[in-house]
Protein backbone atom coordinates (compact mmCIF):
# COMPACT_ATOMS: atom_id res chain seq x y z
CA UNK A 1 0.00 0.00 0.00
CA UNK A 2 1.17 3.58 -0.49
CA UNK A 3 1.10 6.12 1.87
CA UNK A 4 -0.61 9.30 1.05
CA UNK A 5 1.98 11.43 1.40
CA UNK A 6 3.96 8.85 -1.20
CA UNK A 7 7.06 6.52 -0.83
CA UNK A 8 10.31 7.45 0.21
CA UNK A 9 13.26 5.93 -1.89
CA UNK A 10 14.65 4.78 1.80
CA UNK A 11 11.04 3.25 2.48
CA UNK A 12 11.45 1.58 -1.39
CA UNK A 13 14.71 -0.04 -0.50
CA UNK A 14 12.97 -1.06 3.17
CA UNK A 15 10.21 -2.68 1.29
CA UNK A 16 12.20 -4.33 -1.12
CA UNK A 17 14.42 -6.02 1.78
CA UNK A 18 11.89 -7.07 3.88
CA UNK A 19 9.86 -9.02 1.12
CA UNK A 20 12.98 -10.54 -0.40
CA UNK A 21 13.41 -11.50 3.55
CA UNK A 22 9.99 -12.79 3.83
CA UNK A 23 9.94 -14.82 0.43
CA UNK A 24 13.32 -16.44 0.58
CA UNK A 25 15.06 -17.74 3.80
CA UNK A 26 18.55 -17.87 2.35
CA UNK A 27 18.35 -14.16 2.17
CA UNK A 28 20.28 -12.32 5.45
CA UNK A 29 21.35 -8.54 5.64
CA UNK A 30 24.12 -7.69 7.39
CA UNK A 31 26.64 -4.62 8.04
CA UNK A 32 27.71 -2.02 10.56
CA UNK A 33 24.39 -0.86 12.27
CA UNK A 34 22.09 -2.66 10.21
CA UNK A 35 20.13 -4.45 12.78
CA UNK A 36 18.22 -2.85 15.94
CA UNK A 37 19.14 0.96 14.46
CA UNK A 38 17.77 0.28 10.92
CA UNK A 39 21.28 1.49 9.77
CA UNK A 40 22.43 5.56 9.30
CA UNK A 41 19.75 6.19 7.14
CA UNK A 42 17.32 3.80 8.25
CA UNK A 43 16.82 1.60 4.81
CA UNK A 44 17.31 -1.65 7.29
CA UNK A 45 14.59 -0.04 9.72
CA UNK A 46 12.50 -2.57 11.21
CA UNK A 47 13.98 -5.62 9.46
CA UNK A 48 15.40 -7.08 12.75
CA UNK A 49 13.01 -7.06 14.90
CA UNK A 50 10.51 -8.82 12.09
CA UNK A 51 13.00 -11.44 10.76
CA UNK A 52 15.22 -12.03 13.98
CA UNK A 53 19.32 -11.28 14.37
CA UNK A 54 19.69 -14.39 12.69
CA UNK A 55 18.37 -12.78 9.40
CA UNK A 56 19.37 -8.91 10.21
CA UNK A 57 22.68 -8.39 12.12
CA UNK A 58 25.11 -6.32 13.19
CA UNK A 59 28.76 -6.80 12.18
CA UNK A 60 32.34 -5.56 13.55
CA UNK A 61 33.79 -2.27 11.81
CA UNK A 62 35.57 -3.88 9.09
CA UNK A 63 34.46 -4.00 5.69
CA UNK A 64 36.85 -6.09 4.55
CA UNK A 65 35.35 -9.14 7.00
CA UNK A 66 32.22 -8.16 5.89
CA UNK A 67 32.28 -8.69 2.26
CA UNK A 68 34.98 -11.86 3.27
CA UNK A 69 32.14 -12.87 4.95
CA UNK A 70 29.52 -12.91 2.79
CA UNK A 71 31.64 -14.72 0.01
CA UNK A 72 31.49 -17.56 2.28
CA UNK A 73 27.74 -17.15 3.10
CA UNK A 74 27.47 -17.38 -0.45
CA UNK A 75 29.35 -20.33 -0.99
CA UNK A 76 27.50 -22.26 1.65
CA UNK A 77 24.13 -21.32 -0.64
CA UNK A 78 22.69 -17.71 1.19
CA UNK A 79 22.27 -14.96 -0.57
CA UNK A 80 23.57 -12.23 1.78
CA UNK A 81 22.65 -8.72 1.45
CA UNK A 82 26.00 -6.52 3.10
CA UNK A 83 25.63 -2.78 3.27
CA UNK A 84 28.97 -0.43 3.45
CA UNK A 85 27.74 2.41 5.55
CA UNK A 86 29.19 5.39 3.45
CA UNK A 87 30.97 5.11 -0.36
CA UNK A 88 34.59 5.12 0.84
CA UNK A 89 34.08 3.40 3.83
CA UNK A 90 34.15 0.17 1.38
CA UNK A 91 37.47 0.74 -0.27
CA UNK A 92 39.03 -1.87 2.53
CA UNK A 93 36.39 -4.03 1.27
CA UNK A 94 38.05 -3.86 -2.62
CA UNK A 95 40.38 -6.02 -2.63
CA UNK A 96 37.91 -8.96 -1.39
CA UNK A 97 35.72 -7.49 -3.56
CA UNK A 98 37.50 -7.15 -7.00
CA UNK A 99 39.93 -10.58 -6.30
CA UNK A 100 37.07 -12.96 -5.26
CA UNK A 101 33.61 -11.24 -5.40
CA UNK A 102 34.18 -11.11 -8.92
CA UNK A 103 36.46 -13.37 -10.05
CA UNK A 104 34.64 -16.56 -8.51
CA UNK A 105 32.55 -17.81 -11.11
CA UNK A 106 35.23 -17.65 -13.63
CA UNK A 107 37.91 -19.36 -11.47
CA UNK A 108 35.51 -21.75 -10.96
CA UNK A 109 34.54 -22.50 -14.64
CA UNK A 110 30.93 -21.20 -13.49
CA UNK A 111 30.77 -24.11 -10.77
CA UNK A 112 30.24 -21.45 -7.86
CA UNK A 113 27.76 -18.11 -8.36
CA UNK A 114 27.83 -16.22 -5.85
CA UNK A 115 24.74 -14.00 -5.37
CA UNK A 116 25.63 -11.55 -3.23
CA UNK A 117 24.06 -7.81 -2.69
CA UNK A 118 26.72 -5.20 -1.96
CA UNK A 119 24.66 -2.23 -1.19
CA UNK A 120 26.48 1.51 -0.76
CA UNK A 121 24.85 4.73 -0.51
CA UNK A 122 27.32 7.05 -2.50
CA UNK A 123 27.66 10.27 -3.91
CA UNK A 124 27.41 14.19 -2.59
CA UNK A 125 24.46 16.48 -2.35
CA UNK A 126 23.86 15.98 1.50
CA UNK A 127 26.60 17.87 3.16
CA UNK A 128 28.99 15.60 3.83
CA UNK A 129 32.83 15.51 3.72
CA UNK A 130 34.84 13.13 2.44
CA UNK A 131 34.91 9.30 3.06
CA UNK A 132 30.92 9.93 3.10
CA UNK A 133 30.44 11.34 -0.81
CA UNK A 134 32.55 9.63 -3.42
CA UNK A 135 31.31 8.51 -6.43
CA UNK A 136 33.01 4.98 -6.77
CA UNK A 137 30.99 3.56 -9.26
CA UNK A 138 34.26 4.05 -12.06
CA UNK A 139 35.79 1.60 -9.84
CA UNK A 140 33.28 -1.00 -9.76
CA UNK A 141 32.47 -0.51 -13.83
CA UNK A 142 35.68 -1.23 -14.80
CA UNK A 143 35.84 -4.37 -12.76
CA UNK A 144 34.41 -7.04 -15.17
CA UNK A 145 32.18 -9.70 -13.15
CA UNK A 146 30.07 -7.30 -11.28
CA UNK A 147 26.76 -5.65 -12.45
CA UNK A 148 26.89 -2.38 -11.10
CA UNK A 149 23.12 -0.95 -10.99
CA UNK A 150 21.90 2.82 -9.36
CA UNK A 151 18.30 3.28 -9.49
CA UNK A 152 17.33 7.19 -9.53
CA UNK A 153 13.23 6.54 -8.82
CA UNK A 154 11.28 5.26 -6.24
CA UNK A 155 10.43 2.54 -8.34
CA UNK A 156 13.24 1.56 -9.79
CA UNK A 157 14.38 1.79 -5.98
CA UNK A 158 12.32 -1.65 -4.87
CA UNK A 159 12.47 -3.16 -8.52
CA UNK A 160 16.03 -3.26 -9.36
CA UNK A 161 17.27 -4.30 -5.51
CA UNK A 162 14.62 -7.03 -5.88
CA UNK A 163 16.37 -8.14 -8.97
CA UNK A 164 19.37 -8.04 -7.50
CA UNK A 165 19.26 -10.11 -4.30
CA UNK A 166 17.84 -12.94 -7.40
CA UNK A 167 20.56 -12.46 -9.43
CA UNK A 168 23.73 -15.37 -8.96
CA UNK A 169 25.96 -13.55 -9.77
CA UNK A 170 27.67 -10.45 -7.10
CA UNK A 171 25.73 -6.73 -7.83
CA UNK A 172 27.08 -3.54 -6.74
CA UNK A 173 24.01 -1.64 -5.58
CA UNK A 174 24.98 2.28 -5.83
CA UNK A 175 21.95 4.15 -3.52
CA UNK A 176 22.29 7.70 -4.01
CA UNK A 177 22.39 9.13 -0.41
CA UNK A 178 20.54 12.32 -1.41
CA UNK A 179 17.38 10.58 -3.18
CA UNK A 180 16.67 8.66 0.23
CA UNK A 181 13.78 10.67 0.83
CA UNK A 182 12.93 11.65 -2.66
CA UNK A 183 9.46 10.61 -2.72
CA UNK A 184 6.75 9.25 -5.22
CA UNK A 185 3.24 7.76 -5.58
CA UNK A 186 3.92 4.23 -5.83
CA UNK A 187 2.56 1.18 -5.34
CA UNK A 188 4.40 -1.89 -4.00
CA UNK A 189 5.60 -4.17 -4.45
CA UNK A 190 6.63 -2.73 -8.08
CA UNK A 191 8.40 -4.69 -10.81
CA UNK A 192 9.83 -2.12 -13.51
CA UNK A 193 12.13 -2.54 -16.37
CA UNK A 194 14.64 -5.22 -15.91
CA UNK A 195 18.46 -5.09 -15.85
CA UNK A 196 20.76 -3.60 -19.02
CA UNK A 197 17.65 -1.03 -20.16
CA UNK A 198 17.92 2.36 -19.48
CA UNK A 199 14.28 4.94 -19.55
CA UNK A 200 13.76 8.13 -21.25
CA UNK A 201 13.16 10.31 -18.61
CA UNK A 202 12.02 12.90 -20.70
CA UNK A 203 11.53 12.86 -24.69
CA UNK A 204 13.52 15.71 -26.56
CA UNK A 205 14.39 16.39 -30.32
CA UNK A 206 17.28 18.59 -29.90
CA UNK A 207 19.90 17.03 -27.46
CA UNK A 208 20.14 14.07 -25.64
CA UNK A 209 21.50 13.91 -22.10
CA UNK A 210 22.72 10.54 -20.23
CA UNK A 211 22.63 10.63 -16.52
CA UNK A 212 22.15 7.95 -13.94
CA UNK A 213 21.71 7.72 -9.98
CA UNK A 214 21.75 11.27 -8.35
CA UNK A 215 21.93 13.06 -11.83
CA UNK A 216 19.18 12.23 -12.94
CA UNK A 217 16.79 14.86 -11.52
CA UNK A 218 19.59 17.37 -12.37
CA UNK A 219 19.44 16.63 -15.74
CA UNK A 220 15.62 16.79 -15.70
CA UNK A 221 15.59 20.39 -14.01
CA UNK A 222 18.34 21.35 -16.67
CA UNK A 223 16.05 19.70 -19.20
CA UNK A 224 12.70 21.98 -18.03
CA UNK A 225 15.64 25.34 -17.96
CA UNK A 226 16.77 24.41 -21.24
CA UNK A 227 13.06 24.64 -22.66
CA UNK A 228 13.10 27.97 -22.05
CA UNK A 229 16.02 28.93 -24.05
CA UNK A 230 14.24 27.02 -27.28
CA UNK A 231 16.20 23.68 -26.14
CA UNK A 232 14.12 20.29 -26.26
CA UNK A 233 16.21 17.79 -24.43
CA UNK A 234 15.98 14.27 -24.08
CA UNK A 235 16.87 12.58 -20.42
CA UNK A 236 18.36 9.29 -20.63
CA UNK A 237 18.31 6.99 -17.52
CA UNK A 238 20.64 4.20 -17.64
CA UNK A 239 19.42 2.87 -14.56
CA UNK A 240 22.32 0.13 -14.95
CA UNK A 241 25.76 1.12 -15.56
CA UNK A 242 26.68 -2.75 -16.36
CA UNK A 243 25.39 -4.09 -18.13
CA UNK A 244 25.32 -0.85 -19.96
CA UNK A 245 22.37 -0.55 -22.75
CA UNK A 246 23.96 0.48 -25.69
CA UNK A 247 20.77 0.04 -28.09
CA UNK A 248 18.98 3.30 -26.02
CA UNK A 249 21.97 4.94 -25.57
CA UNK A 250 22.67 5.44 -29.58
CA UNK A 251 19.12 5.25 -30.89
CA UNK A 252 18.66 7.96 -28.64
CA UNK A 253 21.77 10.16 -29.65
CA UNK A 254 21.17 9.14 -33.68
CA UNK A 255 17.76 10.76 -33.12
CA UNK A 256 19.04 14.03 -31.50
CA UNK A 257 22.47 14.50 -32.87
CA UNK A 258 23.63 15.80 -30.06
CA UNK A 259 25.01 14.24 -26.47
CA UNK A 260 25.45 15.51 -22.96
CA UNK A 261 26.96 12.99 -20.79
CA UNK A 262 26.21 13.97 -16.82
CA UNK A 263 27.89 12.19 -13.47
CA UNK A 264 28.92 13.44 -10.24
CA UNK A 265 31.98 11.46 -10.36
CA UNK A 266 35.58 13.30 -11.26
CA UNK A 267 35.96 13.36 -15.36
CA UNK A 268 39.35 11.83 -15.85
CA UNK A 269 39.56 8.11 -16.72
CA UNK A 270 35.56 7.88 -15.25
CA UNK A 271 32.05 6.03 -16.30
CA UNK A 272 31.30 9.75 -18.19
CA UNK A 273 34.49 9.12 -20.58
CA UNK A 274 33.25 5.34 -21.19
CA UNK A 275 29.57 6.69 -21.97
CA UNK A 276 31.28 9.24 -24.44
CA UNK A 277 33.59 7.13 -25.84
CA UNK A 278 30.86 4.62 -26.35
CA UNK A 279 28.70 7.06 -28.35
CA UNK A 280 31.55 8.77 -30.75
CA UNK A 281 32.23 4.80 -31.38
CA UNK A 282 28.71 4.06 -32.52
CA UNK A 283 27.27 7.39 -33.40
CA UNK A 284 30.07 9.60 -34.99
CA UNK A 285 28.35 9.93 -38.47
CA UNK A 286 24.94 11.38 -36.65
CA UNK A 287 27.02 13.55 -34.41
CA UNK A 288 26.34 17.33 -35.22
CA UNK A 289 28.68 18.56 -32.64
CA UNK A 290 31.16 16.78 -30.16
CA UNK A 291 29.97 14.80 -26.78
CA UNK A 292 30.40 16.62 -24.00
CA UNK A 293 30.67 15.87 -20.28
CA UNK A 294 29.20 17.64 -17.40
CA UNK A 295 31.33 15.85 -14.32
CA UNK A 296 33.03 16.59 -10.83
CA UNK A 297 36.12 18.34 -10.93
CA UNK A 298 39.00 16.14 -10.53
CA UNK A 299 39.62 16.89 -7.27
CA UNK A 300 38.66 14.81 -3.79
CA UNK A 301 35.37 15.69 -2.30
CA UNK A 302 35.45 19.26 -1.36
CA UNK A 303 34.17 20.62 1.90
CA UNK A 304 30.47 20.95 2.28
CA UNK A 305 30.24 24.74 1.64
CA UNK A 306 32.46 24.20 -1.70
CA UNK A 307 30.51 20.73 -2.99
CA UNK A 308 27.87 23.00 -5.20
CA UNK A 309 30.77 24.18 -7.14
CA UNK A 310 31.68 20.63 -7.59
CA UNK A 311 28.62 18.63 -8.52
CA UNK A 312 26.95 19.35 -11.95
CA UNK A 313 24.27 22.07 -11.65
CA UNK A 314 21.91 23.23 -14.11
CA UNK A 315 24.01 26.11 -15.11
CA UNK A 316 27.24 24.05 -15.99
CA UNK A 317 24.67 21.85 -18.07
CA UNK A 318 23.03 25.05 -19.95
CA UNK A 319 26.44 26.02 -20.55
CA UNK A 320 27.42 22.80 -22.07
CA UNK A 321 24.81 23.28 -24.17
CA UNK A 322 25.67 26.22 -25.59
CA UNK A 323 28.66 24.71 -26.61
CA UNK A 324 27.07 22.34 -28.85
CA UNK A 325 27.36 24.62 -31.68
CA UNK A 326 23.54 24.71 -32.05
CA UNK A 327 23.48 27.49 -34.48
CA UNK A 328 26.61 26.22 -36.60
CA UNK A 329 25.12 24.85 -40.28
CA UNK A 330 25.22 21.21 -39.28
CA UNK A 331 26.19 18.15 -41.57
CA UNK A 332 23.45 15.58 -42.07
CA UNK A 333 24.31 13.65 -44.82
CA UNK A 334 24.13 10.61 -42.52
CA UNK A 335 20.97 11.49 -41.05
CA UNK A 336 18.27 9.10 -42.47
CA UNK A 337 14.60 9.75 -42.01
CA UNK A 338 13.15 8.52 -38.44
CA UNK A 339 16.14 8.91 -36.86
CA UNK A 340 18.38 5.64 -37.62
CA UNK A 341 21.22 5.75 -39.44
Amino acid sequence: MTPAAGTTMAQALNAALRDALDGDERVLVFGEDVGPLGGVFRVTDGLTAKFGEDRCFDTPLAESGIVGFAVGMAMGGFRPVVEMQFDAFAYPAFEQIASHVAKMRNRTRGRVELPIVIRIPYAGGIGGVEHHCDSSEGYYAHTPGLKVVTPATVADAYSLLREAIDDPDPVIFLEPKKLYWSKAQVALPARTEPFGRAAIRRPGADATVVAYGPAVPVALEAAEAAAEEGWDLEVLDLRTIVPFDDDTVVASVRRTGRCVVLSEAAGFGGVGAEIAARVQERCFHSLLAPVLRVTGFDIPYPPPMLEHHHLPSVDRILDALDRLQRDDEPDTRYLLAGGVA
